[in-house]
């Protein structure tokens, strides 16, 4: 995964602050359908209408699941695994 450099980050990170409190004080039940809301404005408005646009949106996408899969997901079932023994 190509991360965005550390200098970089302070340019969205106020941003995402306030998106990430503003996502913590709705409701459980409405957090998914509000997090899938604001990636697709995010990505209809980053990504021309083109197909090859799309096929890169879907690519973000497709690593962005496998990312947070690697590094938050995984980790977590390990620890799981070693406290309630594997299946």
């Amino acid at each position: 995964m190509p991360y965005i450099a550390k200098e970089d980050r302070p340019r969205y990170d106020e941003t995402l602050d306030q998106l990430i409190e503003k996502l913590k004080e709705r409701p459980v039940e409405n957090v998914d359908g509000d997090i899938n809301y604001c990636v697709t404005r995010i990505l209809k408005e980053v990504y021309p209408l083109r197909y090859f646009h799309l096929n890169r949106a879907m690519g973000v996408l497709s690593c962005i699941q496998q990312e947070f899969y690697r590094r938050v997901a995984a980790p977590y079932e390990d620890t799981k695994i070693q406290q309630n023994g594997d299946v």
